[in-house]
């Protein structure tokens, strides 16, 4: 399947209300590999509203936003998904959402 079939497909599959989150997930993907990094981040946003539980999706929209130099969006859609991955214990997301954010100088916790 070539570049522009796939993401047709993806479109199609997550045109419906009820798409899965991992097809939002692989679409968003999709898009920013394609460097159409706006509708890659509307994507996740969308994924976001949908699922917030979805873990993966912070640290590739994070990675996005390092990519497109909005470090500051970066560090909000991190933070957040290291509350995720905490609430999952997922400690490998923890360390690769913790390692991203530390890189871009930023605390890996709130303080209170």
């Amino acid at each position: 399947m070539d570049v522009s079939s796939r993401l047709a497909y993806l479109e199609r599959l997550t045109a419906a209300p009820s798409a899965d989150s991992f097809a939002l997930y692989a679409l968003a993907l999709e898009y920013r590999k394609n460097r159409r990094y706006e509708e890659a981040l509307s994507t996740f946003e969308r994924l976001h509203d949908r699922d917030p539980a979805y873990v993966p999706m912070y640290l590739m929209a994070g990675q996005t936003l390092v990519e497109i130099d909005r470090p500051d969006q970066a560090s909000q859609w991190l933070m957040r998904g290291v509350e995720a991955a905490r609430a999952a214990g997922d400690g490998k997301a923890l360390a690769e959402l913790s390692s991203l954010l530390e890189s871009l100088g930023r605390p890996t916790h709130r303080e209170d």
